[in-house]
């Protein structure tokens, strides 16, 4: 199929189902049983559904500021302020399901749990210095320090699995972080090798590099809260690549993962 621009609008609309997805999962976590669940797992799991279904309905891209909708909802700022308290909350999150089903077993285990936490803090800071410093080569090390977190919780599960003697009721918790690996980890390093060829392809065609400065700040910070450049081009968003890590994140895989932990949780 070709991803033309009208293609791919219509895919980025599509990002609206997503946000009903995200509100229903919502209002579950307040009107059911759902609600009664360790705090530290329910509060992560309700802020990423608060955010996803915004950003659902508000889609940017951080490399260009790009937009769907031409409306201060959009704001790069905005929607990366929230994405800050999103992605450490809900990595803690996971961090501390293995911690749980690791119950005390193999202390190096929640030393690397806890990695993944400092790890998740360290890429929010290469993702604001590639915004607020306009240093598109951030964004690459950004994403590897997700390659690192999914690698560490996914090491983690599988000597919880290979090795752990108590953590029966939280198995099926397990074989979903090992399947995630198996999938993301190859993903990840496709989307990898697309942010080296993004970033060395603008190397060459801008050779002028402006040096990291308070100016250079200061003019980072007004285009990430003015600035907006409305358009639903293939190439602008990351194309399939770039399609795929919305779908997934926003709309459908990491919602549905976060609710099946605090349901599975409240059934125990």
């Amino acid at each position: 199929m070709l991803l033309n621009s009208k293609t791919y609008k219509y895919f980025l609309w599509s990002l609206k189902l997503g946000a009903i997805l995200n509100i229903y999962f919502l209002l579950q976590t307040v009107e059911t049983k759902i609600s009664s669940v360790d705090p530290f797992l329910l509060i992560p799991a309700q802020i990423l559904f608060f955010v996803s279904a915004y950003r659902c309905l508000f889609p940017v891209g951080y490399v260009k500021n790009i937009v769907l909708h031409d409306t201060i909802f959009s704001s790069i700022f905005l929607t990366r302020l929230l994405a800050t308290f999103v992605e450490i909350t809900y990595i803690y999150m996971f961090s501390y399901v293995l911690r749980i089903a690791n119950t005390g077993e193999f202390f190096f285990l929640d030393l690397l749990s806890w990695l993944m936490v400092i790890q998740v803090t360290v890429s929010q800071g290469f993702v604001w210095g590639a915004i607020l410093f306009q240093r598109e080569k951030y964004y690459y090390f950004e994403e590897f320090g997700w390659a690192i977190i999914f690698a560490l919780n996914t090491f983690i599960s599988f000597v919880i699995f290979l090795y752990g003697n108590n953590y029966e009721q939280y198995k099926i918790l397990i074989q979903l972080n090992l399947i995630f690996g198996a999938l993301y980890l190859p993903w990840q390093f496709i989307h990898l090798r697309s942010i080296s060829l993004r970033v060395f392809k603008n190397k060459i065609l801008n050779s002028e590099v402006v040096k990291i400065s308070f100016k250079l700040f200061s003019t980072g910070l007004k285009k990430s809260i003015f600035y907006r450049e409305q358009t639903s081009d293939p190439n602008a968003w990351g194309g399939l690549v770039g399609l795929t890590w919305m779908l997934n994140y926003w709309a459908t895989l990491i919602p549905v993962w976060l609710y099946f932990i605090v349901y599975t949780f409240s059934s125990n």
